[in-house]
Protein backbone atom coordinates (compact mmCIF):
# COMPACT_ATOMS: atom_id res chain seq x y z
CA UNK A 1 0.00 0.00 0.00
CA UNK A 2 1.50 3.67 -0.82
CA UNK A 3 2.12 5.90 2.02
CA UNK A 4 3.36 9.28 2.44
CA UNK A 5 6.89 8.61 1.95
CA UNK A 6 6.10 7.01 -1.26
CA UNK A 7 4.62 10.91 -2.22
CA UNK A 8 7.69 12.52 -0.52
CA UNK A 9 10.55 9.86 -2.32
CA UNK A 10 8.57 10.79 -5.89
CA UNK A 11 7.84 14.33 -4.90
CA UNK A 12 11.94 14.55 -4.29
CA UNK A 13 13.11 12.86 -7.36
CA UNK A 14 11.53 15.91 -9.67
CA UNK A 15 14.05 18.59 -10.69
CA UNK A 16 14.35 21.64 -8.49
CA UNK A 17 11.84 20.08 -5.43
CA UNK A 18 12.66 20.93 -2.17
CA UNK A 19 10.88 19.91 0.86
CA UNK A 20 9.79 22.56 3.52
CA UNK A 21 7.47 22.18 6.36
CA UNK A 22 4.50 24.29 6.54
CA UNK A 23 1.22 24.36 8.92
CA UNK A 24 2.75 21.36 10.34
CA UNK A 25 3.03 19.05 8.19
CA UNK A 26 5.49 18.46 4.49
CA UNK A 27 4.89 20.59 1.51
CA UNK A 28 7.04 20.17 -1.81
CA UNK A 29 7.92 23.41 -3.83
CA UNK A 30 9.56 23.75 -7.32
CA UNK A 31 11.30 27.57 -7.86
CA UNK A 32 8.92 28.52 -4.95
CA UNK A 33 5.84 27.42 -5.92
CA UNK A 34 3.97 24.91 -3.51
CA UNK A 35 2.64 21.67 -5.98
CA UNK A 36 2.01 19.05 -3.16
CA UNK A 37 0.79 18.51 0.64
CA UNK A 38 0.70 15.71 3.28
CA UNK A 39 -1.83 16.61 5.58
CA UNK A 40 -1.59 15.79 9.22
CA UNK A 41 -2.80 12.13 9.05
CA UNK A 42 -1.07 11.14 5.99
CA UNK A 43 -3.47 9.05 4.48
CA UNK A 44 -4.04 11.68 1.51
CA UNK A 45 -2.33 14.09 0.37
CA UNK A 46 -2.96 17.45 -2.00
CA UNK A 47 -2.36 18.49 -5.71
CA UNK A 48 -2.76 21.36 -7.93
CA UNK A 49 -5.82 21.10 -10.08
CA UNK A 50 -7.40 23.78 -12.41
CA UNK A 51 -10.75 24.12 -11.13
CA UNK A 52 -12.56 24.06 -14.34
CA UNK A 53 -10.82 20.04 -14.59
CA UNK A 54 -11.46 19.12 -10.80
CA UNK A 55 -15.08 18.69 -10.94
CA UNK A 56 -15.18 16.10 -13.57
CA UNK A 57 -11.80 14.40 -11.67
CA UNK A 58 -14.14 13.95 -8.65
CA UNK A 59 -17.21 13.03 -10.44
CA UNK A 60 -15.33 10.73 -12.45
CA UNK A 61 -13.36 9.10 -9.18
CA UNK A 62 -15.09 10.47 -5.90
CA UNK A 63 -13.12 7.12 -3.86
CA UNK A 64 -9.76 8.72 -4.98
CA UNK A 65 -10.23 12.32 -5.18
CA UNK A 66 -12.51 15.40 -2.91
CA UNK A 67 -11.99 18.76 -1.88
CA UNK A 68 -12.14 19.62 1.52
CA UNK A 69 -14.57 22.85 2.11
CA UNK A 70 -12.15 24.99 3.35
CA UNK A 71 -10.34 24.43 0.17
CA UNK A 72 -13.45 24.55 -2.57
CA UNK A 73 -12.27 27.93 -3.78
CA UNK A 74 -8.67 26.79 -4.21
CA UNK A 75 -6.81 24.86 -7.52
CA UNK A 76 -6.37 22.16 -5.45
CA UNK A 77 -8.00 18.65 -4.71
CA UNK A 78 -6.55 15.65 -2.88
CA UNK A 79 -6.45 12.38 -3.37
CA UNK A 80 -6.22 9.03 -1.03
CA UNK A 81 -3.36 7.00 -1.42
CA UNK A 82 -5.44 3.69 -0.11
CA UNK A 83 -7.25 4.42 -3.32
CA UNK A 84 -4.74 4.70 -5.95
CA UNK A 85 -4.52 1.80 -8.19
CA UNK A 86 0.05 1.85 -7.83
CA UNK A 87 2.75 3.64 -7.79
CA UNK A 88 2.84 5.19 -11.32
CA UNK A 89 -0.87 6.90 -10.97
CA UNK A 90 0.79 8.62 -7.72
CA UNK A 91 4.03 9.68 -9.61
CA UNK A 92 1.27 10.17 -12.82
CA UNK A 93 -0.68 12.87 -10.01
CA UNK A 94 2.26 14.38 -8.89
CA UNK A 95 3.64 15.07 -12.22
CA UNK A 96 1.26 16.75 -13.69
CA UNK A 97 0.80 19.13 -10.91
CA UNK A 98 4.60 19.71 -10.17
CA UNK A 99 4.33 20.70 -14.34
CA UNK A 100 1.75 23.30 -13.34
CA UNK A 101 4.48 24.89 -11.21
CA UNK A 102 7.82 24.17 -12.80
CA UNK A 103 9.82 26.35 -14.78
CA UNK A 104 9.99 25.51 -18.72
CA UNK A 105 13.86 24.69 -17.93
CA UNK A 106 13.06 22.18 -15.56
CA UNK A 107 10.88 20.22 -17.67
Amino acid sequence: MLDAEDVRRIALELPGTVEKERWGHPTFDVSGRMFITIPDDQTSFAVRCPRLERAELIAAEPEKFWVPPHEAGSNWVRARLAALDDADELYDILVDSWKQVAPAELQ
